[in-house]
């Protein structure tokens, strides 16, 4: 790894109790904060290019005893820059650049630390003792009343309720003074700003604190941060008795038990949609792995759960069972797939219990068979399961040889639910297996400190598909969640269908779901969403089927190089290009409405070259699958793509 900081002290004032400005600037001098001290909270402003992008915005921690960590007393300034550079191997790009002006005020008790970067800024409190926070206060007042994408959780019977959710639903858009009254919605929200960019707020370094909602107040242009309490009494429940519900909370949201850093409040700033697309912000935040984790794979995995376990031409009958499961191995061996996941249903069902195996399965052999095929097998689990003995369970099947976990119906963020993903990372890790969390919240950097977790959940993925109606428009979700949901970091979506419906012709079947969109939009979206850790959702029969998807599909990096957003408009279209080695992946996705996409490649230092196409076919409009590969020519670095309604495409460049 090649590191390397730079720190020097750039003004350092006496302690003084006054109220008082500090003003901080960005390296570019671009983005400008405005802290002030001497009330009984802390405000701060920040305006980009001389725009006002957050008004005067109270910041504080009320703790148990009363107190205040805000604005008054005493504090001491430093000011320094940041500047360091270090690998990522196993994110959207080889290398990440970190480069700041970084703010600290402190007294005796706290630490406020406030960073102005380029594109954003972002600030944390440091307590310097154990303490218990009732309550904090974290507002976004804006100079106009913006338009926001707000993924509201869905409607509960009580506004407490709201705590427990899955993190998935789509985007109401509208003025945040419209703001449905007693309805919180998680991160990230992305908001328009007054300079005609855009501002994504959401939050990084979350490791053992609840995780940040926002309300807004109907009529009002303010926004303010709203935490869940700590859990006073639980009961295992829900979800085949694999959650913890909760009854009671405390009346605070937070305990330590050390000094700690607490989560960064982050502002992304992006003059358009597109430099949305490509934040590295909330990675940069995220504190350094210790370790080696050489270890871990990236890759992709054969999935059963969506598919219904639906086979066919094969001489048993297919389900959760020993023959269907070596099945799907077969498959992922011929594909060159690395793993094969058992989801819900390979454990007894109800008992919470991973050492109860159904006597349908035979566990040890399903693993020595794949790895005699050079695949690696992936367990899901349910929390109250996982939760039990986490040591133990890992341990055991470390033993047997799976590889790693899907942790799921967690559907909390609080400082308890929080603190669960760090412990199974640490654990999971100890074992060399790796995680990827459903039933999540967004994710704010783990993968960094944690690098054995590859993806998250959180978003209202093609799961949905399996139920949802075609009043759901998950087409106009797939081209708003790189200006939202991916800022935050990879998810894993379970993109792959081959069966792909026109918006006419779109309906949800359980057993045998399709997709929104074209058959290139699928494609696509393995070069659009980040995952390190990528489902192929469908059955083993429909990837038969269609050998030249799957051959793509199998062969797409999941982890990459260099990233760079081309283009792109929240709701409306995306284009992105990815580097692994020499060989480019340029691949677009548009709404409903058919556009014929201009794609400058100079960017990438692209003039002449030859590749690879796959776009939708004539006939899309009307039959989805329809699709042509074929070989193309690129000249003077641009090309145009059709794309059909609800399309998509690949371009494949270099060697």
């Amino acid at each position: 790894m090649k590191r390397t900081i730079f720190l020097a002290v750039l003004l350092l004032t006496a302690f003084s109790a006054a109220a008082k400005d500090y003003t901080l600037a960005s390296p570019d001098g671009k983005t400008v904060l405005t802290v002030t001290t001497g009330g009984a909270d802390l405000t701060w402003t920040v305006s980009r290019d001389g725009v006002a992008v957050l008004s005067p915005s109270r910041l504080s921690l009320r703790l148990s005893d009363g107190s205040v960590y805000g604005g008054e007393g005493k504090f001491k300034a430093k000011t320094v820059s940041v500047s360091e550079s270090f690998s990522t191997p196993l994110y959207k790009r080889a290398s990440v650049q970190n480069a700041c002006n970084e703010l600290r005020l402190s007294n005796k008790k706290f630490q406020v630390i406030f960073r102005a970067y380029d594109d954003g800024a972002a600030y944390r409190f440091e307590t310097f003792s154990p303490v218990t926070v009732c309550n904090e206060t974290a507002e976004f007042c804006f100079p106009e009343d913006p338009t926001a994408w707000i993924p509201y959780v869905r409607k509960q019977k009580s506004y407490e309720n709201q705590f427990f959710n899955s993190f998935e639903n789509t985007y109401a858009v509208q003025k945040v003074s419209a703001w449905e009254k007693d309805r919180i919605a998680f991160l990230p929200v992305t908001l328009t700003t007054p300079g005609g960019g855009k501002v994504c707020i959401t939050e990084a370094d979350l490791l053992n604190y609840p995780g940040m909602y926002l309300e807004g107040t109907e009529g009002s242009r303010n926004i303010h941060g709203v935490f869940a309490r700590y859990p006073k009494k639980e009961r295992q429940g829900g979800h085949n008795n694999l959650q913890w519900l909760v009854e009671t909370r405390e009346d605070y949201i937070y305990r330590g038990t050390v000094p700690e850093a607490l989560p960064w409040r982050v502002l992304i700033l992006a003059g358009n949609d597109r430099e949305l697309a490509q934040s590295d912000m909330v990675y940069r935040l995220a504190r350094p792995s210790e370790g080696d984790y050489s270890w871990v794979r990236p890759g992709k995995v054969a999935w059963d759960w969506w598919n219904a376990w639906n086979l066919s031409g094969v001489d048993f009958q297919a389900g959760i069972n020993t023959e269907t499961y070596k099945y799907y191995i077969d498959f992922a061996a011929k594909s060159g797939v690395e793993y094969v996941i058992l989801d819900e249903g390979w454990a007894v069902n109800k008992k919470a219990d991973l050492m109860q195996i159904v006597p349908e399965i035979d566990l040890p052999e399903l693993a020595r068979y794949a790895a005699s095929k050079g695949v690696r097998l992936v367990l899901w689990a349910g929390y109250a399961a996982f939760e039990k003995d986490m040591d133990a369970v890992c341990r055991h099947y470390s033993q047997m040889g799976i590889a790693g976990w899907k942790v799921d119906f967690m559907d909390r963020d609080d400082q308890k639910v929080v603190d669960f993903y760090r412990r199974t990372a640490e654990t999971a890790a100890k074992y060399h297996q790796f995680v990827d969390f459903h039933g999540a919240f967004k994710p704010t950097g783990l993968s960094r400190t944690y690098p054995n977790v590859l993806n998250f959940e959180g978003v209202h993925g093609l799961e949905q598909m399996k139920w949802s109606g075609p009043e759901v428009d998950q087409v106009t979700y797939d081209v708003t969640i790189p200006f939202t949901r991916l800022v935050a970091g990879p998810c894993d979506y379970t993109q792959g269908a081959m069966r792909n419906a026109t918006r006419g012709n779109y309906r949800p079947v359980y057993s045998e779901p399709m997709s929104q969109g074209t058959r290139c939009r699928q494609l696509a979206e393995y070069i659009v969403f980040d995952a390190p850790f990528t489902m192929l959702c469908d059955s083993p029969t429909s990837y038969l089927a269609e050998p030249e998807c799957t051959a793509f599909i199998a062969s797409v990096p999941t982890v990459w190089d260099e990233t760079v957003a081309l283009d792109g408009r929240i709701g409306e279209f995306i284009l992105m290009a990815r580097r692994s080695g020499n060989r480019w992946y340029i691949a677009g996705m548009n709404g409903w409405d058919a556009m014929d996409m201009d794609i400058d490649l100079s960017p990438l230092g692209i003039g002449n070259a030859s590749g690879t196409l796959y776009r939708d076919g004539v006939n899309a409009r009307s039959a989805a699958k329809d699709y042509r590969k074929e070989a193309v020519t690129v000249s003077g670095g641009r090309t145009k793509v059709h794309l059909a309604p609800g399309g998509g495409f690949v371009l494949i460049l270099g060697s």
